[in-house]
Protein backbone atom coordinates (compact mmCIF):
# COMPACT_ATOMS: atom_id res chain seq x y z
CA UNK A 1 0.00 0.00 0.00
CA UNK A 2 1.14 3.51 -0.78
CA UNK A 3 0.27 6.25 1.70
CA UNK A 4 0.72 9.99 1.23
CA UNK A 5 0.68 12.97 3.58
CA UNK A 6 -0.26 16.53 2.64
CA UNK A 7 1.68 19.04 4.76
CA UNK A 8 -0.35 22.22 4.27
CA UNK A 9 -0.54 25.82 5.47
CA UNK A 10 -4.26 26.26 6.09
CA UNK A 11 -5.94 29.64 5.77
CA UNK A 12 -7.39 30.64 9.13
CA UNK A 13 -11.06 29.67 9.45
CA UNK A 14 -11.67 29.77 5.68
CA UNK A 15 -12.96 26.47 4.38
CA UNK A 16 -13.37 27.40 0.73
CA UNK A 17 -9.83 28.73 0.43
CA UNK A 18 -8.50 25.59 2.08
CA UNK A 19 -10.49 23.28 -0.18
CA UNK A 20 -9.02 25.00 -3.24
CA UNK A 21 -5.47 24.93 -1.85
CA UNK A 22 -5.73 21.26 -0.94
CA UNK A 23 -7.16 20.33 -4.32
CA UNK A 24 -4.09 21.87 -5.97
CA UNK A 25 -1.81 19.89 -3.68
CA UNK A 26 -3.75 16.65 -4.04
CA UNK A 27 -4.23 16.61 -7.83
CA UNK A 28 -0.77 15.12 -8.62
CA UNK A 29 -1.70 12.11 -6.47
CA UNK A 30 -4.78 11.10 -8.46
CA UNK A 31 -4.67 7.32 -9.05
CA UNK A 32 -1.11 7.19 -7.68
CA UNK A 33 -1.64 6.42 -3.98
CA UNK A 34 -4.04 4.53 -1.70
CA UNK A 35 -4.49 6.99 1.16
CA UNK A 36 -4.09 10.76 1.47
CA UNK A 37 -3.68 11.99 5.05
CA UNK A 38 -4.51 15.59 5.99
CA UNK A 39 -3.66 17.44 9.24
CA UNK A 40 -5.96 18.14 12.18
CA UNK A 41 -8.74 20.64 11.40
CA UNK A 42 -7.37 20.82 7.87
CA UNK A 43 -10.24 23.01 6.67
CA UNK A 44 -10.00 25.75 9.33
CA UNK A 45 -6.81 25.49 11.37
CA UNK A 46 -6.94 24.58 15.09
CA UNK A 47 -9.77 26.92 16.05
CA UNK A 48 -11.69 27.23 19.30
CA UNK A 49 -14.57 28.85 17.40
CA UNK A 50 -16.84 25.87 16.72
CA UNK A 51 -20.07 27.88 16.84
CA UNK A 52 -19.21 29.48 13.51
CA UNK A 53 -17.21 26.66 11.96
CA UNK A 54 -19.03 23.46 12.91
CA UNK A 55 -21.09 21.42 10.50
CA UNK A 56 -23.04 18.16 10.52
CA UNK A 57 -20.91 15.08 10.02
CA UNK A 58 -22.00 14.50 6.40
CA UNK A 59 -22.20 18.11 5.21
CA UNK A 60 -19.82 20.47 3.37
CA UNK A 61 -16.42 19.01 4.30
CA UNK A 62 -17.61 15.42 4.05
CA UNK A 63 -19.03 16.09 0.60
CA UNK A 64 -15.72 17.63 -0.49
CA UNK A 65 -13.75 14.64 0.83
CA UNK A 66 -16.12 12.18 -0.83
CA UNK A 67 -15.76 13.93 -4.18
CA UNK A 68 -11.97 13.87 -4.00
CA UNK A 69 -11.88 10.20 -2.97
CA UNK A 70 -14.21 9.16 -5.75
CA UNK A 71 -12.41 11.09 -8.50
CA UNK A 72 -8.90 10.19 -7.35
CA UNK A 73 -9.44 6.55 -6.33
CA UNK A 74 -7.89 6.83 -2.88
CA UNK A 75 -9.04 7.17 0.71
CA UNK A 76 -8.95 10.69 2.20
CA UNK A 77 -8.70 11.41 5.91
CA UNK A 78 -8.21 14.24 8.40
CA UNK A 79 -10.14 16.00 11.16
CA UNK A 80 -12.67 18.83 11.19
CA UNK A 81 -15.24 20.33 13.58
CA UNK A 82 -18.54 18.45 13.78
CA UNK A 83 -21.68 19.28 15.73
CA UNK A 84 -23.84 16.41 16.89
CA UNK A 85 -26.69 16.58 19.44
CA UNK A 86 -25.50 19.95 20.80
CA UNK A 87 -21.95 18.67 21.23
CA UNK A 88 -18.86 19.76 19.29
CA UNK A 89 -16.31 17.15 18.28
CA UNK A 90 -12.83 17.32 16.80
CA UNK A 91 -13.64 14.44 14.45
CA UNK A 92 -11.23 12.50 12.26
CA UNK A 93 -12.99 11.17 9.18
CA UNK A 94 -11.89 8.64 6.55
CA UNK A 95 -13.78 8.40 3.26
CA UNK A 96 -13.06 5.70 0.67
CA UNK A 97 -13.65 5.97 -3.09
CA UNK A 98 -16.72 3.76 -2.58
CA UNK A 99 -17.94 6.25 0.08
CA UNK A 100 -17.31 3.85 2.95
CA UNK A 101 -16.82 6.02 6.01
CA UNK A 102 -15.17 5.66 9.39
CA UNK A 103 -14.71 8.31 12.07
CA UNK A 104 -12.91 8.85 15.37
CA UNK A 105 -13.53 11.65 17.88
CA UNK A 106 -10.42 13.03 19.58
CA UNK A 107 -10.05 11.36 22.96
CA UNK A 108 -7.42 13.57 24.61
CA UNK A 109 -8.49 17.19 24.35
CA UNK A 110 -5.75 19.79 24.76
CA UNK A 111 -6.77 21.34 28.07
CA UNK A 112 -3.87 23.82 28.01
CA UNK A 113 -5.64 25.57 25.12
CA UNK A 114 -9.11 25.06 26.60
CA UNK A 115 -10.14 22.48 24.01
CA UNK A 116 -11.75 20.37 26.75
CA UNK A 117 -14.04 23.27 27.73
CA UNK A 118 -15.45 23.59 24.21
CA UNK A 119 -15.32 20.13 22.65
CA UNK A 120 -16.63 16.77 23.86
CA UNK A 121 -14.07 13.99 24.09
CA UNK A 122 -14.36 10.78 22.13
CA UNK A 123 -15.32 7.58 23.90
CA UNK A 124 -14.22 4.93 21.43
CA UNK A 125 -10.99 3.83 19.83
CA UNK A 126 -11.24 3.08 16.11
CA UNK A 127 -9.65 0.26 14.12
CA UNK A 128 -10.79 -0.45 10.57
CA UNK A 129 -9.57 -2.29 7.49
CA UNK A 130 -8.88 -0.53 4.20
CA UNK A 131 -7.34 -2.36 1.24
CA UNK A 132 -5.92 -5.06 3.48
CA UNK A 133 -4.35 -2.76 6.10
CA UNK A 134 -5.71 -2.42 9.63
CA UNK A 135 -5.66 1.26 10.54
CA UNK A 136 -5.97 3.02 13.91
CA UNK A 137 -6.27 6.84 13.84
CA UNK A 138 -5.42 9.43 16.49
CA UNK A 139 -5.44 13.22 16.65
CA UNK A 140 -2.49 15.38 17.75
CA UNK A 141 -2.39 15.36 21.60
CA UNK A 142 -3.43 11.67 21.64
CA UNK A 143 0.18 10.94 20.69
CA UNK A 144 1.31 11.63 24.26
CA UNK A 145 -0.79 8.79 25.71
CA UNK A 146 0.70 5.38 24.89
CA UNK A 147 -1.92 3.32 26.75
CA UNK A 148 -4.66 4.72 24.52
CA UNK A 149 -2.54 4.08 21.42
CA UNK A 150 -1.51 0.58 22.49
CA UNK A 151 -1.43 -2.03 19.73
CA UNK A 152 -2.92 -5.32 20.89
CA UNK A 153 -1.92 -6.96 17.64
CA UNK A 154 -5.05 -5.47 16.10
CA UNK A 155 -3.66 -2.76 13.80
CA UNK A 156 -0.83 -2.27 11.31
CA UNK A 157 -0.81 1.47 10.59
CA UNK A 158 -1.16 4.29 13.09
CA UNK A 159 -2.23 7.64 11.65
CA UNK A 160 -1.93 10.89 13.59
CA UNK A 161 -3.42 14.07 12.10
CA UNK A 162 -2.05 17.04 14.03
CA UNK A 163 -1.57 20.76 14.50
CA UNK A 164 1.63 20.32 16.54
CA UNK A 165 3.38 23.63 17.31
CA UNK A 166 6.98 24.37 16.37
CA UNK A 167 7.86 25.05 20.02
CA UNK A 168 7.32 21.35 20.85
CA UNK A 169 8.38 19.78 17.57
CA UNK A 170 11.17 17.72 19.15
CA UNK A 171 8.49 15.96 21.21
CA UNK A 172 6.50 15.23 18.05
CA UNK A 173 9.54 13.70 16.39
CA UNK A 174 10.41 11.56 19.40
CA UNK A 175 6.91 10.29 20.18
CA UNK A 176 6.09 9.29 16.61
CA UNK A 177 9.18 7.08 16.54
CA UNK A 178 8.40 5.70 19.99
CA UNK A 179 4.85 4.76 19.01
CA UNK A 180 6.16 2.93 15.92
CA UNK A 181 8.76 0.97 17.91
CA UNK A 182 6.62 0.03 20.90
CA UNK A 183 3.60 -0.94 18.77
CA UNK A 184 5.56 -2.62 15.95
CA UNK A 185 3.55 -0.74 13.36
CA UNK A 186 3.90 1.82 10.61
CA UNK A 187 3.23 5.38 11.74
CA UNK A 188 2.15 8.32 9.60
CA UNK A 189 2.12 11.75 11.23
CA UNK A 190 0.55 14.64 9.28
CA UNK A 191 1.33 18.11 10.62
CA UNK A 192 0.77 21.63 9.28
CA UNK A 193 3.04 24.62 8.71
CA UNK A 194 2.59 28.39 8.97
CA UNK A 195 1.14 30.65 11.66
CA UNK A 196 -2.47 30.36 12.75
CA UNK A 197 -4.93 33.06 13.77
CA UNK A 198 -3.78 32.87 17.38
CA UNK A 199 -0.15 33.55 16.42
CA UNK A 200 0.99 29.96 17.02
CA UNK A 201 3.74 28.79 14.65
CA UNK A 202 3.98 25.36 13.05
CA UNK A 203 6.91 23.92 11.10
CA UNK A 204 5.55 20.59 9.84
CA UNK A 205 7.96 17.65 10.13
CA UNK A 206 5.28 15.33 8.75
CA UNK A 207 6.71 11.84 8.48
CA UNK A 208 6.22 8.15 7.75
CA UNK A 209 8.06 5.70 10.00
CA UNK A 210 8.51 1.93 9.76
CA UNK A 211 8.01 -0.54 12.67
CA UNK A 212 11.72 -0.36 13.54
CA UNK A 213 11.46 3.37 14.13
CA UNK A 214 13.30 4.21 10.91
CA UNK A 215 12.33 7.19 8.78
CA UNK A 216 10.73 6.28 5.46
CA UNK A 217 9.75 9.80 4.40
CA UNK A 218 10.11 13.24 5.98
CA UNK A 219 8.61 16.52 4.76
CA UNK A 220 10.78 19.61 4.50
CA UNK A 221 10.47 21.97 7.45
CA UNK A 222 8.25 25.02 6.86
CA UNK A 223 7.30 23.93 3.35
CA UNK A 224 3.96 22.92 1.88
CA UNK A 225 4.65 19.51 0.45
CA UNK A 226 3.61 15.93 -0.21
CA UNK A 227 5.44 12.88 1.10
CA UNK A 228 4.69 9.26 0.25
CA UNK A 229 5.84 5.82 1.33
CA UNK A 230 5.14 2.18 0.52
CA UNK A 231 4.12 0.02 3.46
CA UNK A 232 4.31 -3.77 3.23
CA UNK A 233 2.10 -6.12 5.23
CA UNK A 234 4.41 -9.01 4.31
CA UNK A 235 7.46 -7.23 5.73
CA UNK A 236 5.50 -6.22 8.83
CA UNK A 237 4.30 -9.78 9.43
CA UNK A 238 7.82 -11.18 9.02
CA UNK A 239 9.25 -8.61 11.44
CA UNK A 240 6.60 -9.35 14.08
CA UNK A 241 7.25 -13.09 13.77
CA UNK A 242 11.01 -12.70 14.11
CA UNK A 243 10.75 -10.27 17.02
CA UNK A 244 7.36 -10.88 18.72
CA UNK A 245 7.40 -8.05 21.25
CA UNK A 246 3.61 -7.74 21.29
CA UNK A 247 3.33 -11.24 22.81
CA UNK A 248 5.02 -9.94 25.98
CA UNK A 249 3.03 -6.70 26.26
CA UNK A 250 1.12 -5.73 29.40
CA UNK A 251 -2.65 -5.63 29.40
CA UNK A 252 -3.98 -2.19 30.27
CA UNK A 253 -7.51 -1.35 31.29
CA UNK A 254 -8.66 1.88 29.71
CA UNK A 255 -11.04 3.82 31.94
CA UNK A 256 -13.74 5.27 29.74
Amino acid sequence: MKISIIQSNPAWEDKQVNFRKLEDLITPLYNKTDIVILPEMFNTGFSMNPENLCEPFNAETFIWMSGIARKANFGVCGSYIVKEKNHYYNRWVFVSPEKQTWFYDKRHLFSIAGEDKIFSKGQNKLIFNFRGVRISPYICYDLRFPVWCRNRNDYDLMINSANWPESRISVWNTLLKARAIENQCYVAGANRIGTDGEGIKYCGDSMIINPRGEMMALANTNEESIISGEISMTELSDFRKKFPVINDADNFKIDL
